[in-house]
């Protein structure tokens, strides 16, 4: 894997047959790793089937199970038995359902109500926790595919020049516009495309006592020097964006007010990026794609923000047939998002419930403060069966928590990130003792009691 995150395959910049031993080497990787996690699972013992959580953070989602969709409550770092006859929403209120009004089609829970429209746009994403605000900006329509020409002047599959955004295609024109799930867990609209020689399927999906909109696509993409965005112009007069990276977010101006402003006119971002105003936020969460533009957009009542989503594209040199074929990917509109909400359905997006046999257990380890995100557990790498613990403060700020472990401990300690012990660790009856700073790492080595 390490060999593979070379900087010409990372970005998709290599020849042909780098891309193809790429390809090939990442298959047999995923198909390994699924065997050793099958494998881990089943040495958990149990035989009914359960939910498992690789997420720090307790979750409540509608799954999947043998041909059904349940709704699902597991704690973070934890395995929950599955009930599968959990197949009615659960809690006061919680609901999802859709009505056709005129063409257009409502989708509704608790927390918003989105319609898409005949072309099978995002017509209105209303936030019911926020006194029903409305999430796009007036007059604009969401989830707004745009294919541009991209003709860089110099290096083909390295650079993305500025001068492509003069030229645009709004793809408006559905093929189809279907709903496919009405209820009660869940409710989703296909909206299918064809431009060029290529072809885009787009599912909705809203899932009871969800806060988040997911987007599933599946894309047959064709083109030839072309990039294709997804475009949320949203109600939202954020003077910048805080983007996700790895153990942390950074912040950057929406504006041009400068060379350097402007020549950021293609940004990255991890899991998430978030624009806001005081007191209301929005994120758009990815799966996979991480490229980003972000600019301020006048509106008739004022001043918005658009994000958009670099999706595709297709250069044709080093490698003329880059990125041609099948790709499926997820990305989510998040209306009323903190920070630190970003954060947890960030990872909820890229880390999937996990069901296979095995038994109810308690969080491996747990944080009493949710701004402290367990980034890591591990076995020691000196096989001693010491425990590492890798941690970091997520949301900017300085926090005291305390870390719990399923498991009896007998001491702990500070390490560095070759796990060589630092200084011991400030342990007490209740757990470890955590004082951090914004944005630190911190990472503990726990030496379980051992019979």
């Amino acid at each position: 894997v390490l060999l593979h995150q070379f900087h010409d395959i990372l970005p998709g910049s290599s020849i042909a047959w780098v891309h193809r031993e790429a390809r090939e080497t990442y298959a047999r990787v995923l198909g390994e790793l699924d065997t050793i996690t099958a494998e881990a699972v089943r040495r958990l013992g149990g035989t009914g089937p359960a939910v498992l959580n690789a997420s720090p953070y307790a979750r409540s989602e509608v799954v999947a199970h043998n041909g059904q969709l349940v709704q699902v409550e597991v704690d973070g770092l934890a395995a929950q038995a599955l009930d599968t006859d959990a197949t009615a929403v659960r809690g006061p209120g919680a609901h999802a359902a859709a009505t056709v009004d005129d063409g257009a089609i409502v989708l509704a829970n608790e927390h918003l109500t989105v319609t898409v429209d005949r072309d099978g746009l995002l017509a209105s994403v209303r936030d019911l926790d926020h006194g029903g605000r409305e999430a796009l900006a007036p007059g604009s329509r969401g989830n707004l595919l745009q294919l541009h020409p991209d003709h860089p002047t110099q290096y083909d599959a390295w650079d993305l020049d500025a001068h492509y955004r003069h030229t645009r295609t709004d793809l408006t024109r559905a093929e189809s516009v279907e709903l496919v799930e009405d209820g009660p867990l869940r409710v989703a609209v296909r909206v299918v495309r064809t431009f060029g020689a290529s072809r885009i399927t787009q599912e909705y999906r809203l899932a009871a006592d969800s806060r988040r909109l997911d987007v599933l696509t599946d894309v047959d993409w064709q083109e030839s020097e072309k990039v294709l965005k997804a475009a949320f112009p949203l109600d939202v007069h954020a003077e910048r964006s805080a983007a996700e990276i790895q153990f942390g977010h950074v912040h950057r101006p929406t504006h041009a007010n400068t060379g350097w402003d402007a020549a950021r006119y293609e940004i990255c971002a991890h899991r998430w990026l978030r624009v806001a105003e005081d007191g209301y936020g929005v994120a758009l969460l990815n799966d996979s794609t991480y490229g980003h533009d972000v600019t301020r957009t006048p509106h008739e009542r004022g001043l918005g923000t658009t994000v958009r989503l670099t999706l595709l594209r297709a250069p044709h040199s080093p490698d003329p047939e880059t990125d041609l074929g099948t790709h499926r990917f997820t990305y989510a509109l998040f209306p009323g998002a903190g920070t630190g909400e970003a954060v947890a359905e960030g990872l909820a997006l890229n880390l999937p419930l996990r069901i296979a046999p095995a038994p109810a257990l308690a969080p491996l380890v747990s944080v009493d403060d949710p701004a402290v995100t367990v980034e890591s557990v591990k076995l020691a790498e000196d096989r001693s069966g010491d425990v590492v613990v890798r941690l970091y403060e997520s949301r900017g700020g300085r926090t005291e928590a305390t870390l719990s472990a399923s498991f009896p401990v007998a001491g702990a300690d500070e390490t560095d990130l070759l796990e060589r012990p630092l200084r011991p660790a400030d342990t007490s009856e209740s757990g470890l003792a955590l004082r951090l700073r914004p944005f630190q790492i911190l990472t503990l080595r726990l030496r379980p009691v051992r019979e």
